[in-house]
């Protein structure tokens, strides 16, 4: 089992960037793949991206590639995603998920297993 904890939000103003970590307390962290999801007012959560437990592959919705990028330290516990050139569409509450040796399934929230709480990003015009 793992506990996911999101930090990094903040308000920005557009083309800004922002950096948000995923910390994991529990063990074995090493073969969870982590994913991004987010969450705007009024609309469904969304998948953004995801990184592999194994290879370390990266994944990435059509919106925001180019501009995020996501990365893990396993030593540390830690996914972080990088968001750079940021839109105000990219105004949401963030999440990260995680579950064991996931090999299929990046974007569908429902075959994550662990969910952090969340952190908020805004982002002004």
């Amino acid at each position: 089992q793992v506990q996911l904890v999101e930090s990094g939000g903040g308000l920005v103003q557009a083309g800004g960037s922002l950096r948000l970590s995923c910390e994991a307390s529990g063990r074995a962290f090493s073969i969870y793949a982590t994913g991004w999801f987010r969450q705007a007012p009024g609309k469904e959560r969304e998948f953004v991206s995801a990184i592999s437990w194994k290879d370390h592959n990266t994944y990435y919705a059509d919106s925001v590639k180019g501009r995020f990028t996501v990365s893990r330290d396993n030593a540390k516990n830690t996914v972080y995603l990088q968001m750079n050139s940021l839109k105000p569409e990219d105004t949401a509450v963030y999440y990260c998920a995680a579950d064991p040796f996931k090999t299929t399934g990046w974007g569908d929230r429902d075959k994550y297993d662990y969910w952090g709480q969340g952190t908020k990003v805004t982002v002004s015009s």
